[in-house]
């Protein structure tokens, strides 16, 4: 059945739940045309004594893959070795978990060279991603 535009909904704040049946949905379309059905999320999170997230790392693994999705430290705790712990830690659990390939990405401006000083290759680059800057796809063999 056909649709109009009336019947699109355009949302700049849509519901988390909404995104999360969107996931739910490609999940499953992956798993019946891969029948790999071992998918995962994966957090790793450091808090202060109040509970407050201070660092973080997010991310997946499926198959023998694993995605990482964003990695944040807090501005003042950044350069003490924090991040590459996480990345260490996100590296381990899924070697624990199976995985041989651990991709990102990343914008110029954001840390590319910190992934490659902990052995991820750059692959491929998209300039003008916003322009001026390029976004890089980043991996890293890790079994």
């Amino acid at each position: 059945m056909p649709y109009d535009v009336e019947a699109l909904e355009i949302e700049s704040t849509p519901a988390p739940d909404d995104i999360q049946f969107l996931d739910d949905r490609l999940y499953e379309f992956n798993v019946a045309a891969t029948g790999i059905d071992n998918g995962r999320l994966l957090g790793i999170f450091v808090r202060d004594a109040s509970g407050t997230i201070t660092a973080g790392l997010s991310g997946w693994t499926w198959g023998d893959c694993c995605r990482i999705e964003k990695l944040w430290v807090r501005e003042d705790l950044r350069g003490g070795g924090l991040g590459r712990r996480l990345v260490g830690a996100a590296e381990r659990e899924a070697a624990h978990r199976g995985c041989r390939l651990v991709t990102l990405d990343s914008h110029s401006f954001q840390a590319p060279e910190f992934y490659r000083k902990l052995g991820y290759e750059l692959w491929a680059m998209l300039d003008g991603y916003p322009s001026p800057h390029r976004h890089c796809y980043l991996r890293k063999t890790i079994a």
